[in-house]
C-alpha cells in the first residue's frame, strides 16, 4: 500500500546506487570478517588503551571479553544544546556496568554554533566543520577498541558530521543520544519585531540584546524549528535514536532514563551482545526515504537537502534533488512550528513530537514500514516514553493533542505538498523552504539587485537603495568560493523591505538553514557562481521571475555573449584560520552533490 511516487523514488535511489552501495558493504564485509577489533590488538596496544580508565573497568578492557562501547562527545560549555553533555560520559558508563559492559570516551568532535558565527569569519568554516567532524569520528573510533558507539551531538553540522563518521565503522551497532531543547522563551513574533526594528534604526543595541539573550537563555537547543531541531528529528525518523527522544527536555528524569536505555540497549546490539544490529543494516535506502519524508512533512531545515545528500553518500548512496522534488510533490506539510508559524519546538513535542508524526505518515502509506531502527523496528517509532514509578516504559504515542500544531488524522494537512521546494529555471537548481513564506509573496518579479557578498546588501540598505521591488542576488557565497556561510543577517533587512510593501526575494549559492523566514529566498543555487555558475553573468536590472508556487526562477534577459568577472575569493578567506580551509574549498563537490569534500 505504499505510495506509489515514496515506492518509485526508493527504486531509483537503490537503482542508481547499485554500485556505490556495494563497494560500501564490501568495505563493511571486509571490516567483519576480520572479527572483534579488539581481538587483533597486541598487548601494547591493550596496555595503551586501558592505562588512563577507570579501575572499575580496566581489568574488563584488557581481557576483551565483554563489550566496550565507544562514547564520542561534542561537548563544550559554550553551546547551550551541547552544555548537557558534561556529565554524560559518567552517567553512561554507570549504566553499561548494569549490563555488564563497559564504555570509554574514545574522541570529542569540534561543535560550531552557527549562531555565534552568524555574520563573522566563523561562519565560512562552519559547513566544512560536518566533514571535520566525520574525520574526527573516523580517528576516535580507529583505535578498535569498541563493540559500539554512542553519538552526543546535535547542533547543525555536528549531528550529520557523527553520522557520516559512524558508516566508516558501519559494522558496529550505533546510536544518538541527544539532550533536548531549551524550554520556551520570548515569542517569535516579537523576536522578529525588534529584530527588524534595530536593524530600521528604532531600537539601540541594549535593547537587541536584552531580547535575544530572553531568547537564548539556558542550557538546549534553540526552540525554533532550525537545523539542530530538524537534525533530531530527521534522526529519529531514520531509526538512530530511541521514539519519542529527540525532544525531552534536559536534565529531567525521563531524559535521564533514555539515556540509561539507549546505554544499555547498545551493548545488547553488539556482536556479544543477544540481538546485534549494525548501523549499515539500520542506514538502508528505505530509512533514508523515512527520514526524508519526515523532513518534507515538518517543513524543516533546507540544511538538510545538503545534509541527507552527504550522509547517504557516507552509506554509498546517491541522493539526489529531484528526489526531494518528487517526494515534496506527495509529501503534505503536517507540522506547522516557527519560523513556519508561531509556535516553536516545544509545543510539537507536547502534541505529540516524532512519534505521533510517523504515525501520520504511516497512515498516508508514505513511510516504509519494513525497516530496522538501532533498537527495533517501525512498530517501536510510534511509541512515546514515559516514566512511570521510576520505571521507563513505551506506550502508544496517540494522537496529536494540539492540531493547530501538528496533524496526524488522514485528511487534512497545513498544505498539501512538502515544507521544502526544488526551484529550477535558467539560473541552474535551487531551494527554497516554502512552507514560510506566505502564499502571497511566492512570486516576485523584480529587477535584480546583485551583490558579491552580504555586507554589501546591508550597506546598500542602509544608504537607502533598496527600497524598491527587488530579487537580492548575493553570489560568491557557495561552498568553493566563500565555504557557503548562511546570510541570517539579511533576513531583518528584507524583512523590512517587504515590510514597507515592496516585492522582494533573495537569489543565492549561500545558505539561510532552518531559519529561514517569510522572505522566498532561492538558496543553494548550483552551479555556485565561481563555478561557471550562471549568477556570475547577472547584472543590476537584470529582470527575473521569482515563482515558488510553480517552482521555477528564471532571468527573463539574454545572457549569452556575457563574460562573468570572477573576484579574487580567496583574498576573503585569509583570516581567522579560513586559510587553513583552502584545501577543502578547492575539493568540495557541488551543493546539489551535498557540498561534501569528502567523496
Amino acid at each position: 500500500m505504499l505510495n506509489n511516487v515514496v515506492a518509485k523514488v526508493t527504486q531509483n535511489l537503490e537503482e542508481r546506487s547499485v554500485e556505490g552501495r556495494n563497494a560500501y558493504l564490501k568495505m563493511i564485509s571486509d571490516q567483519e570478517k576480520l572479527g572483534r577489533a579488539r581481538g587483533f590488538l597486541t598487548c601494547s596496544n591493550l596496555a595503551h588503551a586501558a592505562a588512563g580508565t577507570d579501575l572499575a573497568d580496566k581489568k574488563d578492557v584488557v581481557n576483551a571479553q565483554k563489550a566496550n562501547i565507544g562514547i564520542i562527545s561534542a561537548y563544550n560549555d559554550m553551546l547551550s544544546a551541547h552544555c548537557p553533555y558534561r556529565l554524560y560520559p559518567e552517567a553512561l558508563k554507570e549504566s553499561v556496568r548494569k549490563v555488564n559492559a563497559t564504555a570509554q570516551v574514545a574522541g570529542c568532535v569540534p561543535a560550531m554554533c552557527d549562531g555565534v558565527t552568524q555574520g563573522q569569519p566563523g561562519m565560512d568554516m562552519s559547513l566544512f566543520s560536518r566533514d571535520v567532524i566525520a574525520q574526527s569520528v573516523a580517528i576516535s573510533l580507529s583505535h578498535n577498541c569498541f563493540d559500539g558507539a554512542l553519538l552526543l551531538g546535535i547542533c547543525d553540522k555536528v549531528a550529520p558530521g557523527l553520522v557520516m563518521g559512524a558508516a566508516a565503522f558501519g559494522h558496529l551497532p550505533v546510536a544518538f543520544v541527544p539532550a533536548g531543547p531549551m524550554g520556551t522563551g520570548i515569542s517569535n513574533d516579537k523576536k522578529t519585531e525588534i529584530r527588524q526594528k534595530y536593524a530600521a534604526g528604532e531600537l539601540d543595541k541594549s535593547a537587541l540584546q536584552e531580547m535575544e539573550c530572553c531568547s537564548y537563555h539556558s542550557q538546549g537547543t534553540c526552540t525554533f524549528y532550525g537545523t539542530a531541531n530538524t537534525n533530531q528529528l530527521v534522526f529519529e525518523a531514520m531509526g538512530l535514536m530511541l521514539p519519542g527522544s529527540a525532544f525531552i527536555p534536559p536534565n529531567t528524569q525521563l531524559r535521564a532514563a533514555l539515556n540509561d536505555y539507549i546505554a544499555q540497549a547498545i551493548v545488547d546490539k553488539t556482536v556479544v551482545g543477544a540481538h546485534p544490529m549494525p548501523l549499515y543494516k539500520v542506514v538502508t535506502a528505505k530509512n533514508i526515504i523515512n527520514s526524508l519524508v519526515a523532513l518534507l512533512a515538518s517543513g524543516g531545515s533546507t540544511n538538510h537537502t545538503l545534509h541527507l545528500v552527504a550522509v547517504a553518500k557516507a552509506f554509498g548512496y546517491t541522493l539526489t534533488w529531484q528526489d526531494i522534488s518528487d517526494l515534496s510533490d506527495v509529501v503534505p506539510l503536517l507540522v506547522n512550528v516557527y519560523p513556519n508559524a508561531k509556535a516553536d519546538i516545544n509545543a510539537l513535542q507536547q502534541a505529540g513530537g516524532v512519534p505521533v508524526l510517523m504515525k501520520a505518515l504511516s497512515r498516508r502509506h508514505l513511510v516504509h514500514e519494513d525497516v530496522n531502527t538501532v533498537v527495533a523496528d517501525f512498530a517501536s517509532q510510534l511509541t512515546t516514553p514515559i516514566v512511570e514509578d521510576g520505571v521507563l516504559k513505551f506506550v502508544d504515542c496517540g494522537e496529536t493533542k494540539d492540531d493547530k500544531v501538528l496533524i496526524s488524522d488522514e485528511t487534512n494537512a497545513f498544505q498539501q505538498s512538502g515544507g521544502l521546494k526544488v526551484l529550477n529555471g535558467n539560473l541552474g537548481r535551487s531551494v527554497i523552504k516554502i512552507s514560510a513564506v506566505a502564499p502571497e509573496h511566492r512570486h516576485v518579479k523584480a529587477p535584480a539587485a546583485v551583490f558579491n557578498d552580504q555586507y554589501e546588501v546591508k550597506k546598500a540598505y542602509e544608504e537607502g537603495k533598496l527600497n524598491h521591488d527587488a530579487v537580492i542576488v548575493v553570489r560568491y557565497a557557495g561552498p568553493a568560493a566563500s565555504g557557503m556561510p548562511e546570510l541570517h543577517m539579511l533576513m531583518p533587512v528584507l524583512g523590512n523591505l517587504q515590510k514597507a510593501g515592496y516585492k522582494v526575494a533573495l537569489l543565492t549559492d549561500g545558505r539561510l538553514s532552518g531559519a529561514s523566514g517569510k522572505i522566498p529566498s532561492a538558496l543553494h543555487v548550483s552551479p555556485e557562481a565561481l563555478r561557471d555558475g550562471k549568477l556570475a553573468l547577472l547584472r543590476d536590472g537584470d529582470m527575473i521571475d521569482f515563482d515558488a508556487e510553480n517552482g521555477t526562477v528564471n532571468c527573463l534577459e539574454d545572457l549569452s555573449g556575457r563574460v562573468p568577472e570572477h573576484p579574487n575569493t580567496e583574498a576573503n578567506e585569509q583570516t581567522f584560520g579560513r586559510y587553513l580551509f583552502k584545501v577543502c574549498r578547492d575539493k568540495v563537490g557541488s551543493a546539489e552533490e551535498g557540498a561534501t569534500f569528502l567523496f
